[in-house]
């Protein structure tokens, strides 16, 4: 018994969180972005997905960050893998076509500020993916959204090494 307790104490402790930075987005008129279309779901129901994907896409960086970091981004724009096509069938809805030509791109506006509520970073960003394709592996999976996910892993990891970013 003794033995039972102390391993449910032990995965108790190595579930608890680990302290790291924060991240809070918004949103600035999403309806006016360049391409959060859908293809089979409702033009709110995606644009609804979209958002807390990305948000969750956003959080996960931020656990990247030092304890008591605040991340804010400002959506300005998103314009998502692919081309939405219609489909000229009563069966089938539009499909979005992924092809080199069209890359994810997205437009945003941040803030980094530390435990003490200082700005050590801020700046606008247009962030592009031109090579989505050519990547192998990408992204965690986490999301629908796997090549916007690298385009904003691999611009974070690159404010981490140039040292605008600190890391944990």
């Amino acid at each position: 018994m003794k033995k039972i307790c102390t391993l449910m104490l032990l995965a108790t402790v190595m579930a608890a969180p680990a302290y790291a930075g924060s991240a809070k987005v918004s949103w600035q008129e999403p309806e006016k972005f360049t391409d959060i279309r859908p293809t089979n779901e409702s033009k709110i129901g995606f644009q609804e997905r979209v958002i807390k994907e990305f948000d969750r896409m956003f959080a996960d960086l931020a656990k990247k960050l030092p304890e008591g970091y605040e991340w804010d981004i400002t959506v300005t724009d998103v314009d998502l893998a692919g081309d939405v096509r219609p489909f000229f069938s009563p069966m089938v809805n539009d499909i979005r076509v992924i092809k080199e030509l069209y890359w994810p791109r997205m437009s945003f506006r941040f803030d980094l500020k530390d435990e003490q509520g200082k700005t050590v970073a801020s700046g606008t960003e247009d962030v592009k993916d031109m090579n989505f394709l050519m990547r192998m592996g990408v992204a965690s999976g986490h999301t629908s959204f796997q090549y916007e996910e690298q385009m904003l892993r691999d611009w974070f990891s690159k404010q981490q090494k140039q040292k605008i970013f600190p890391t944990r």
